[in-house]
């Protein structure tokens, strides 16, 4: 039997406008849950519903806070199996990468487990006499957090968990496709010791959310708001959020490109190129979306990746497979279009192209019941070209080519995004220089696009997001408010740059 689920707002179901079907991908006759669908109304009531919650739980040591942070690390710790089988179920990820986006939850815990015990503030010293300066960091409110449903559980523990640590609320609206695997991510969090309405989760399309926040942001019952998906919503939030005097935290797409300079390990990068090309079905903001090859080792690495690619195994994703299907069908539908953005001066090296189907097999793999698609390396792109200029989720990677570093650089920032990056040299003059040029908010030396680790910043610049960060101590400052305070206990007004001593110096003085 599939699983029923509703959205739940201080603690109880809440009424469903209208029942959305989370299909399995891989066998789309499978229903994994029927999921109630929530209004802006109810939206915008579970953001009331946090604000009231909130006030208490800001109360509550920020150490404290911290074990309880700390229970959800061991909760899912111990439900790693079945929540990364959950995973795997409903989105397709192949249990293996699903499994170590669970661990990502666990990391993310244990990160910030201890900032409970770390959410400094300083002593400055006055230009005064008998006067203290101080600074504190304060929770912000209630925090709106949406997200996409290629990383189900990891990428929303980037907003939850320091959220709640610094004494906010949370209203999560996760993706109605990844709902069942957002539901049980809910109910471990919960079951850590949280009050009722501190942590809650809505179930809606992204009209009734946009609505629903819209009515929130007016009502002043939001303070932070989380988003993750396209840049295209992610411009429409920003500025939703703008016009409230808010800057949102936005974590967008990627035109992601890998240089390969002449003197790189190409079996290296081929196996680099691989992973972040077609890990996930491309499906990741990180995955790879244009290879730029030194013209002098560009034929051999194209067959290399070529041949890599025809090798890899794409399948079921509950067995050792590079990739399983695509994640829905809505995400299939926009990469049939991308397909159509393959020119004539554009070379196919790997073979067939399309949904995989007993019509269009890939060997002896028909694609069953499944959202298979080929994966497909185009060479040949060019500057101006879409296969080069604009994000492409799906398993399809460009090859482009380039002479001098300068130019790689000039060609790794011109789509405009600016979120992962990587290079492949073994100078490390060459590898400076890249990071210096390159506009991506992150960068790999010899390793994928993909791969974040819980302590290092996460995030992207230019149409990849607005500068704001993930992870690590960074995205403190995401859900903390900095507040300056001044005590003076001399007993009378000083006023500042005002009532400072001076010390004379004699700036004539010379050496004999």
């Amino acid at each position: 039997m599939s699983r029923q689920i509703v959205s739940i707002v201080g603690g109880k179901d809440a009424e469903a406008a209208a029942t959305y079907e989370s299909v399995n991908p891989a066998r789309t006759g499978e229903v994994v849950a029927r999921v109630g669908l929530a209004n802006a109304g109810t939206f915008a009531a579970a953001c009331r519903t946090a604000k009231e919650a909130q006030r208490e739980w800001a109360k509550v040591p920020a150490p404290v806070r911290g074990r309880v942070i700390a229970s959800i690390g061991r909760l899912v710790e111990a439900n790693a199996e079945r929540l990364a089988g959950l995973v795997t179920e409903e989105i397709g990820k192949p249990y293996a990468e699903a499994l170590g986006e669970v661990r990502e939850i666990v990391d993310t815990c244990d990160f910030f487990l201890g900032e409970g015990r770390r959410l400094y503030g300083q002593t400055i010293p006055s230009e005064m006499p008998d006067k203290n300066l101080f600074t504190f960091r304060n929770p912000i409110g209630v925090a709106a957090v949406v997200t996409a449903g290629n990383f189900p559980v990891a990428v929303p523990s980037w907003y939850l968990v320091p959220a709640l640590l610094c004494g906010n609320a949370v209203v999560w609206k996760p993706a109605e496709y990844a709902a069942a695997s957002a539901h049980a991510m809910f109910r471990l969090f919960t079951a850590a010791g949280l009050p009722d309405g501190v942590l809650n989760i809505v179930f809606a399309d992204g009209a009734e959310t946009f609505a629903g926040l819209e009515l929130a942001l007016d009502e002043g019952s939001v303070q932070k708001v989380g988003f993750t998906g396209s840049s295209e919503v992610g411009r429409k939030v920003g500025e939703l959020t703008g016009r409230h005097l808010q800057s949102a935290c936005l974590e967008l797409g990627g035109k992601n490109p890998m240089v390969i300079m002449p003197d790189a390990d190409l079996d290296l990068a081929v196996e680099g190129a691989l992973f972040s090309g077609f890990g996930t079905a491309g499906q990741r903001c990180t995955s790879l979306g244009t290879v730029i090859v030194h013209e002098s080792v560009h034929d051999a690495f194209v067959e290399r990746f070529a041949r890599a690619v025809g090798e890899a195994r794409i399948g079921d994703p509950e067995q050792d497979v590079l990739a399983g299907p695509l994640l829905d069908q809505k995400f299939a539908d926009r990469y049939e279009d991308y397909l159509t953005w393959i020119q004539p001066h554009h070379r196919v090296v790997t073979g067939a192209t399309g949904r995989i189907t007993k019509d269009n097999p890939r060997g002896d793999f028909d694609g069953g019941e499944g959202i298979y698609y080929h994966p497909v390396v185009v060479d040949g792109v060019r500057p101006g070209d879409r296969l080069f200029m604009e994000e492409t989720f799906g398993p399809i990677v460009g090859v482009a080519s380039f002479a001098t570093l300068d130019e790689a650089v000039e060609l790794a920032n011109l789509p405009g995004y600016g979120l992962s990056s990587s290079i492949y040299t073994t100078d490390a003059g060459r590898a400076f220089r890249f990071r210096e040029g390159v506009s991506a908010g992150m960068l790999s030396v010899n390793n994928s696009t993909s791969g974040a680790e819980a302590h290092l910043p996460f995030g992207g610049n230019g149409k990849s997001g607005n500068g704001s960060r993930q992870s690590g101590m960074w995205v403190l400052d995401q859900f903390t408010r900095w507040q300056a305070m001044n005590w003076d206990h001399s007993g009378r007004l000083q006023k500042a740059q005002m009532d400072v001593a001076e010390i004379t110096p004699d700036l004539d003085f010379r050496l004999a």
